[in-house]
């Protein structure tokens, strides 16, 4: 960190300067490793309630949050990076006067968030929390607002890992699972969520014909895992196959090939050594 000046705003003017060539260099490098465009960018507020599922929100009042926590935005996504250093000059003046006046030792009021797990997203004070960011603060006064959402955020750290998200929790309002099951089913492709909904349906439809009865959504996914899933896993399991895939990435693939081989909806130790022969040795290569 350079040495200070003593001059609030000669210093607020080279904190400025400093956290856009910080950006532009962060742009470059991230340009040159050919990482993912979004790898930079502010998480969008919108979009990550959108893709979790809002439940309910709640008051939290004022609290000390971290600052490295404060990873996203609600509507100002365009003009700070993802560490809220600035991305163009057109903020400089107003950035400058409010870092300047912090150096004079004036109050700053807390800002305002919302909070997703453990992740914040600014609603008012963008320009504090990029200053808070420049002069390595570790933590800043808020107000927060927390947003319960339907399906967890871990694992969020980039806008690409909104779809899967997304993905996650339309097969969850078509599969409704809970507990240690939900947390069992899980895949790298967020495509393959709606393509184990679409199996899960198809074997609920031929429960309802054997029962003769309707069964609701609930049931079927419970029953699904335990008669279906499970079992099926299992067997692959003990035949040593797929290591490298997901319980849920194991039984898709399974069951795609088992249904090619015998053209019926069955299991038995036979198919799995006929299936164990064409098993994939490596998981394939997939992004969300």
């Amino acid at each position: 960190m350079a040495r200070d000046t003593g001059f609030p705003a000669a210093d607020a003017e080279n904190d400025f300067t400093r956290q856009r060539r910080r950006a532009e260099l962060s742009r470059l490098v991230n340009w040159l490793r050919r990482e993912p465009d979004d790898v930079n960018e502010i998480l969008p507020f919108d979009e990550v309630v959108a893709a979790l599922g809002r439940i309910g929100e709640r008051s939290l009042g004022l609290q000390v949050i971290p600052v490295n926590s404060i990873v996203g935005s609600v509507d100002r996504t365009s003009d700070f990076d993802r560490y809220f250093r600035p991305t163009s000059a057109r903020i400089r003046e107003r950035w400058q006067r409010l870092a300047a006046a912090q150096r004079r030792g004036e109050s700053v009021p807390p800002i305002q968030v919302y909070r997703i797990g453990s992740m914040h997203f600014v609603s008012d004070g963008h320009h504090r929390v990029s200053i808070a960011y420049a002069m390595h603060w570790s933590t800043i006064d808020a107000y927060v607002r927390e947003i319960l959402t339907r399906i967890s955020p871990d694992g969020i750290t980039q806008r690409g890992d909104l779809l899967i998200k997304d993905h996650r929790r339309l097969f969850l309002s078509r599969v409704p699972l809970t507990g240690a099951q939900r947390k069992a089913v899980t895949v790298t492709d967020p495509w393959e969520y709606a393509e184990i909904s679409e199996c899960v349906e198809a074997w609920g439809f031929r429960l309802m014909q054997e029962m003769g009865e309707f069964v609701g959504r609930d049931t079927v996914a419970r029953r699904w895992f335990g008669e279906e899933f499970l079992p099926v896993v299992r067997m692959v399991r003990a035949a040593g196959m797929l290591p490298d895939h997901t319980d849920a990435e194991a039984y898709l693939w399974v069951a795609r090939e088992r249904y090619r081989l015998v053209r019926q909806h069955v299991w038995n130790d036979e198919i799995i050594a006929e299936l164990s022969q064409r098993a994939p040795r490596k998981h394939r290569s997939t992004s969300p």
